[in-house]
């Protein structure tokens, strides 16, 4: 795929198709990156979602301080 903004070897994660797209493809709103490879694109809400838990849990660590 050819595209004036692409960027070798950035992966993004395109949150409106779940696509991994090669480069900046789409717009910075549609998109999750950028990852180094195209498998650590596609788990990006994995990714996301265990680093939100993890910051709840901290939170909650945190609030019974």
């Amino acid at each position: 795929m050819s595209n004036e903004n692409a960027t070798s070897g950035e992966y993004y994660y395109n949150i409106n198709t779940g696509e991994v797209e090669e480069g900046r493809v789409s717009s910075w709103e549609s998109r999750m990156g950028p990852y180094a490879t195209r498998e650590e694109a596609a788990q990006a809400l994995e990714t996301a979602r265990k680093r939100t838990d993890a910051w709840d849990d901290a939170d909650k660590e945190w609030r019974q301080n």
